[in-house]
């Protein structure tokens, strides 16, 4: 799970409204089990269970990752879970992506094709890391 989203990770009632997220986002896994989309998006099954019961309410981080794997709009989903207000999901921190860009480059395990020669965006060193991190299942950016 990701640690943002269990800092920010509330039962359902504790904000506003009651908006079933849960519902949306049963419905919008269709025929997908739960474990493939817990396996896509990081989390345990029966944490996204609790979610689509209406038990606990999702984190930004989190919407984000299951907006891109059902390809609807993660502001969308965050305003369905009374997040709306919430920051960006998908805002840089240039020193996280910097400092796991580089956790990345010192990995002697993860030595595939030619090393950037010369100064990279910060779009494409979180794709670099976000490539790592599917890889070795392993978690650098929240």
């Amino acid at each position: 799970m990701d640690e943002l989203d269990e800092l920010n990770d509330r039962p359902a009632g504790d904000a506003g409204p009651r908006r079933d997220i849960g519902a949306l986002l049963r419905e919008l896994r269709g025929p997908l089990s739960l474990r493939d989309v817990t396996r896509s998006v990081g989390v345990s099954s029966s944490y996204l269970s609790q979610i689509e019961r209406g038990e606990r309410r999702p984190g930004p981080n989190l919407l984000k990752k299951l907006a891109a794997l059902f390809n609807v709009d993660p502001y969308d989903l965050m305003r369905r879970a009374g997040l709306a207000g919430q920051p960006d999901p998908t805002a840089d921190d240039p020193n996280e992506v910097e400092r796991a860009y580089q956790y990345v480059l010192t990995d002697p395990a993860f030595r595939v094709g030619t090393r950037p020669d010369g100064p990279l965006s910060l779009g494409a060193k979180r794709f670099i890391v976000e490539m790592y991190e599917r890889f070795t299942g392993k978690r650098l950016l929240s």
